[in-house]
């Protein structure tokens, strides 16, 4: 699927023949630049600053209170998910300030994956809303569990969250390369499936 030169460049392979294009949405610090990372074959594409005092009072850092950057325009990432698929992962920035950015990115894309934190699923309800607003991208919910984060069934969050049986949500660890990528895959066929 990947090939590597000499020099450790990656480049894909001869038989990916489709590229998909796929939004990484969520609110604030939930992981969506670690799942890029996590994820990507390539040296991930960052916008990342660090957050000021002039943040003080608009971002939320009371979940986050270790958080120091910020993405303020977008990541972006590929991955070879089978030997003729690659996606292209363009991740958002969470802050409400930066949701203009999100009908350019939305643009082509097959779909999104929408993390959310079950520390702060109120933060979701917005995000929700712009994406169904602003798009009309089939999506799946991830559920990144955070150590500290309460646990909650897949039921529990359809319910929380209003979302319709169709949706898919899937529990993952935006630092587990495996379960980001059986997100990402569960994405691929619930987009398939709604075309």
């Amino acid at each position: 699927m990947l090939s590597t030169t000499s020099d450790g460049n990656h480049y894909l392979a001869p038989t990916v023949v489709e590229s998909v294009k796929i939004l990484v949405v969520g609110s604030f610090g939930v992981g969506k630049t670690t799942l890029i990372g996590s994820v990507s074959e390539i040296e991930p594409l960052r916008t990342e600053e660090t957050i000021t005092q002039a943040s003080e009072g608009i971002d939320e850092l009371e979940a986050t209170p270790k958080k120091t950057t910020t993405t303020v325009a977008m990541d972006f990432g590929r991955i070879t998910l089978t030997d003729e698929i690659a996606l292209y992962l363009f991740g958002t920035p969470g802050q409400r300030r930066f949701w203009d950015l999100w009908s350019g990115l939305a643009e082509g894309a097959a779909g999104a994956l929408v993390l959310v934190d079950t520390r702060r699923l109120a933060d979701s309800f917005e995000v929700l809303d712009q994406l169904e607003t602003r798009t009309s991208l089939p999506f799946v919910v991830a559920i990144n569990q955070f150590p500290d984060a309460p646990s909650y069934e897949p039921d529990q969050i359809r319910t929380a969250l209003d979302l319709d049986d169709e949706t898919p949500i899937v529990v993952c660890n935006a630092k587990n390369r495996n379960a980001c990528v059986r997100a990402l895959a569960t994405l691929v066929r619930h987009a398939l499936k709604t075309r």
